[in-house]
């Protein structure tokens, strides 16, 4: 059974020519682009064919009925400047090839947080603040990690002052 090495080889070859025709593309290369204007071709001299081809005209779709015309697609012009940007955020006109479309937006109020609770009230008489105590004071919540500047998971008296004194 010496029969291996040649085997494997057309096996691997197979597979060489196999990948080879996965990875190639039967898509012809684009046409150069040419700045000159485009002029017919002079049309070139078939043989008559000896007996005359019957030839089907379809009507335009303006004349077949129960079809309406579409219009031709509007395009942009490549170069349409930028509106700028209103004065006080609150409107934008933008054109579009069936009139200005108008964008109203505002900012987001800012949230109202009132003012931050006594160390005593979220650590429940505790000597520090868990994550669970600091989620009734969401800002604190959210910041808790930077709260903790010891990095032990819980907010002691100093860190919650130094805290506080950031808002």
């Amino acid at each position: 059974m010496k029969f291996r090495k040649p085997l494997l080889s057309t096996i691997a070859a197979g597979a060489f020519l196999f990948a080879g025709t996965l990875i190639a593309q039967d898509a012809p290369p684009p046409p150069p682009q040419s700045t000159m204007p485009d002029v017919p071709a002079a049309p070139a001299t078939a043989p008559m064919p000896s007996a005359p081809t019957p030839v089907r005209r379809v009507p335009p779709m303006s004349t077949v009925p129960g079809t309406t015309p579409t219009p031709p697609a509007e395009t942009m012009p490549a170069s349409v400047p930028t509106p700028p940007a209103p004065p006080n955020g609150e409107a934008a006109a933008f054109p579009s090839p069936k009139g200005d479309v108008v964008v109203q937006s505002s900012p987001a109020p800012a949230p109202t947080i009132g003012p931050a609770p006594t160390f005593e009230q979220l650590s429940g008489g505790g000597k520090s603040i868990s994550p669970e105590q600091a989620s009734a004071y969401p800002p604190l919540a959210n910041d808790f990690i930077n709260a903790d500047t010891n990095r032990n998971g819980r907010i002691s008296k100093t860190e919650y002052t130094n805290w506080t004194k950031q808002l």
